[in-house]
C-alpha cells in the first residue's frame, strides 16, 4: 500500500483533478491511500469566513459564502456531466450549514469553533475527488479522517495519538483497502475522543500522509507538488537552482526545521522512525524522477542548500543596572517572549547583551516594551534577512554577504546562519 498526498493546487480546478486521476492511472494494481488538501485557496477563504462570523457581520458572512460555493460548484460543473449527480445534494447539505451557522451561539473556545469551520475545504475536496473517481471507473471510496487519526483536545494545533490511531486504521483503512483500490481521505484533519473535529496545524496535510503511513505500515509516501522536487533554493529568490534527487531523513528535518517550505516538518520523523521513504514528485510533470527521502545520506552534502527568511527583527536586550545576561535574566526575557508567541529564528549572547531574531509580523513592540522594558533596554534592527545555507564554504559566505552588512554569524561544520542588512 502507498499513501499519495495531493495539495490545493493540484485540485485548484477540474482540470487538475483531471490530472490526478490521470497521475492515479498510472499505477493500476496498486493500493493506494489519497490525501488531500483543500481546493485552491479555500482555506484561506474559510479564515475569513471565520472572522466575518466572529465579527458578526453578515454581510461579509454572506458574501464570502457565496464565492466559497460558486468557486466549487464551478469545478463541481467541469466533472460531473448531470446536476442530479449525488455530489451536488453533499455539497448543498454542506453550504446550508455553514448558512444556519451564522446565526447559532458562537463557541467560548475560538480555536474549537475555528477547526470545526476549517475542515470544511478538505471535506468538500475530498468528497469532490472521490466522486470523480467512482465515476470514471476507478475503484474509489471516501473515508473520514475523523474517523481514523485519533488526537488530543489542542485545537488548531493537536497531537496525535499513535496507538489509537493505529487501532483505528487497522479497523477502519486496511479493510476498506481489501474491497476499494483507492481509500480518498482528508489531509490536515483528526478527531478527539469525544468526537469533535481538530486540526494538526496549517500546511498540516503532509503530516497526515506522514501519519497514515506509519500507522498502515505503508511501502512509501508521495508527495505531489507542482515543483519538479526539493530544491536546493527558492527559484524566487535564486536564480540556478538544483534538484535535490536524493538526500536523507536527517537532512530533510534540518532543511524543514530552518524554514524550507516544500515539506511540513512534522511528516518526516514517523516515516524515519519505519523507514518509509518519501518521494516529492511534480504533477505537472509526473513523468519525471522528483526527489527521494530515504536513509541513504551519502548524498546530502554534495549540493549546498539555501533558505531565506525575510521582514525580520533583531530585538537587543540589556540590563539598565548594567549586570550579566545570566539564567535569571534569559528566564524572564524566554517567559515575555512565550507570552507573546514570538519563535525566536536566532539568539546570540554576550556578558552584558542578548539577543534574538524574531518574524517582524509575530512581534508586539510595544507589549514587549511593557513586559521588559522596565528592567531592560531594548534595541531593534528591522527590514533584516535571515540565511541559513546547508554544506557551506568560504566562497559562498563571501558571495551571500556581498552588499550586505552581517550583524550576526553563527557556523557549525554543516550549517551557516547569516543575519543580513541590506546596504
Amino acid at each position: 500500500m502507498k499513501v499519495f498526498k495531493f495539495g490545493g493546487a493540484s485540485v485548484k480546478d477540474a482540470a487538475a483533478v483531471k490530472n490526478v486521476s490521470a497521475i492515479l492511472a498510472r499505477f493500476p494494481n496498486q493500493k493506494l491511500v489519497v490525501v488531500v488538501s483543500a481546493m485552491g485557496k479555500t482555506t484561506n477563504k474559510l479564515e475569513e469566513l471565520i472572522e466575518a462570523l466572529y465579527a458578526q457581520d453578515h454581510r461579509i458572512y454572506a458574501g464570502l459564502l457565496d464565492d466559497i460555493k460558486a468557486y466549487h460548484y464551478e469545478i463541481a460543473a467541469g466533472l460531473f456531466a448531470e446536476k442530479h449527480f449525488h455530489i451536488y445534494k453533499e455539497l448543498e447539505d454542506i453550504f446550508e450549514h455553514l448558512a444556519q451557522l451564522f446565526f447559532k451561539p458562537l463557541a467560548d473556545n475560538r480555536s474549537f469553533q475555528y477547526d470545526q469551520i476549517i475542515a470544511i475545504g478538505e471535506l468538500i475536496s475530498s468528497k469532490m475527488l472521490a466522486a470523480f473517481l467512482k465515476d470514471q471507473g476507478y475503484s474509489a471510496a471516501w473515508l473520514d479522517a475523523k474517523s481514523i487519526i485519533r488526537t488530543d483536545n489542542q485545537y488548531q494545533e493537536a497531537q496525535v495519538d499513535w496507538s489509537k490511531t493505529k487501532e483505528l486504521c487497522s479497523q477502519k483503512v486496511l479493510p476498506m483497502l481489501a474491497n476499494e483500490a483507492i481509500a480518498v481521505t482528508q489531509g490536515f484533519i483528526g478527531h478527539t475522543s469525544e468526537g469533535f473535529t481538530t486540526t494538526l496545524g496549517r500546511e498540516g496535510s503532509d503530516y497526515s500522509a506522514g501519519i497514515l503511513a506509519y500507522c498502515c505500515e505503508a511501502e512509501s509516501v508521495t508527495i505531489w507538488k507542482d515543483v519538479p522536487g526539493m530544491l536546493n533554493a527558492d527559484p524566487k529568490y535564486f536564480e540556478k537552482t538544483q534538484l535535490l534527487s536524493q538526500i536523507s531523513f536527517k537532512e530533510a528535518i534540518e532543511l524543514s526545521y530552518y524554514g524550507a517550505s516544500v515539506i511540513h516538518p512534522k511528516t518526516v520523523q514517523p516515516l524515519q522512525q519505519k523507514n518509509i521513504p518519501l518521494y516529492v514528485r511534480s504533477f505537472v510533470d509526473p513523468e519525471a524522477p522528483g526527489t527521494t527521502i530515504s536513509a541513504a545520506a551519502e548524498r546530502d552534502a554534495q549540493i549546498p542548500s539555501y533558505i531565506v527568511k525575510f521582514d525580520q527583527v533583531l530585538v537587543t536586550f540589556s540590563t539598565k543596572d548594567f549586570s550579566f545576561i545570566a539564567e535569571k535574566q534569559l528566564s524572564e526575557i524566554f517567559a515575555a517572549l512565550a507570552q507573546m508567541q514570538a519563535h525566536i529564528n536566532v539568539m546570540q549572547n554576550s556578558a552584558l547583551n542578548f539577543s534574538v531574531l524574531l518574524d517582524r509580523k509575530k512581534i508586539d513592540v510595544a507589549q514587549l516594551q511593557s513586559l521588559l522594558g522596565s528592567n531592560y533596554h531594548i534595541r531593534y534592527n528591522e527590514n533584516l534577512e535571515l540565511v541559513t545555507i546547508r554544506h557551506y564554504n568560504e566562497a559562498i559566505l563571501a558571495e551571500m554577504c556581498a552588499n550586505k552588512t552581517s550583524l550576526v554569524s553563527q557556523q557549525t561544520r554543516t550549517t551557516a546562519r547569516l543575519v543580513l542588512q541590506p546596504k
